[in-house]
């Protein structure tokens, strides 16, 4: 009896705060709804992180694929799902934007229980790699010689990256003429065809900058991406604004047990230390980026915020 009840000692002391937590929780599989196709960016290094977070609380974490909306499927299924932990979802930052681009009669400030902040999308401007456009002065000097001819894709309407153009031209005095296409696979294959000059999306772009068929020409992130560390940032080009949100993480139902939200916050915060989270985001030139669940709550709320002064600034009318 008591080397049993040693080694179940050992055993909570190595899982370390989640296993702390009141007991009965989860009691089955975590369901992690995931508003992306499996394979991309967000669907990889989710993967990873469920399975190492499975580890921690003792039941499998899946990963539930619902694609759609720019990713915010899972916010709206959450409204409706039972609020006891076993349905979480991952949510972009997209999100905070919704109440003044979509119509939704909930609050994403209020409405979800934030759990855990993850990590942060990267953004940047691509041109084909024979453009004459070496950097993102000539860019700028081809839109102010040319107003409006300067088309650039995203992967759609008012997304990060297509309110960080607008912003830009805002600061610069020029004018762009943006496409958007139906995702960042059809964006890059249209600057890659030549259907456009340049596309603005997130590092989907990465692979074919490393293979030579694409150039960078600046990054949105507040640091240098690794990969590319010759290609400066927003702010380093002399463009300094408050950018759009760029974080996901995971969020609960509302009324979600606060119990429940430190176990799933210290599962997946332990989760997230383990190698394979770091390298998985590494593919996609990401690297963690953390927030505890109060400092999650608080970012949703500010983002929100933040959001609508932005779209004010660009002159946004909701159609």
């Amino acid at each position: 009896m008591y080397r049993r009840q040693m080694l179940l000692a050992g055993m909570a002391s190595a899982l370390g705060p989640v296993a702390a937590q009141e007991p009965g929780f989860p009691s089955r599989p975590v369901r992690v709804l995931l508003g992306f196709p499996p394979g991309g960016s967000t669907d990889g290094p989710m993967r990873v992180l469920a399975e190492d977070a499975a580890r921690m609380l003792r039941q499998p974490v899946i990963i539930e694929n619902r694609p759609g909306n720019a990713g915010l499927m899972p916010a709206q299924l959450l409204q409706n799902s039972p609020a006891d932990g076993h349905t979480i979802g991952v949510i972009p930052g997209n999100l905070f934007r919704l109440p003044y681009t979509g119509s939704i009669a909930w609050d994403p400030a209020r409405d979800l229980r934030y759990v855990i902040g993850l990590t942060e999308f990267v953004y940047g401007i691509v041109v084909p790699a024979d453009s004459p456009l070496r950097n993102l002065d000539d860019l700028l000097a081809f839109a102010r010689a040319n107003p409006e001819k300067l088309n650039y894709a995203t992967a759609g309407p008012w997304l990060a990256q297509h309110i960080t153009m607008e912003q830009i031209a805002r600061i610069q005095g020029v004018r762009f003429n943006h496409v958007p296409y139906k995702g960042s696979a059809e964006a890059l294959n249209a600057v890659l065809g030549g259907h456009v000059m340049a596309a603005a999306d997130t590092s989907a772009w990465g692979p074919y900058v490393a293979s030579g068929k694409l150039r960078l020409l600046v990054t949105f992130n507040a640091r240098r991406v690794a990969r590319f560390a010759d290609v400066p940032t927003l702010r380093e080009a002399g463009i300094d604004f408050p950018p759009p949100s760029a974080a996901w993480g995971l969020a609960a139902p509302k009324n979600t047990p606060p119990a429940a939200v430190r176990t799933l916050h210290d599962a997946f915060h332990q989760a997230m230390q383990m190698p394979g989270f770091r390298q998985a985001l590494a593919a996609y030139d990401m690297e963690p980026a953390y927030m505890g669940s109060a400092q999650y709550q608080r970012f949703a709320a500010e983002s929100v915020l933040r959001e609508k002064r932005l779209l004010d600034e660009i002159g946004f009318v909701k159609s």
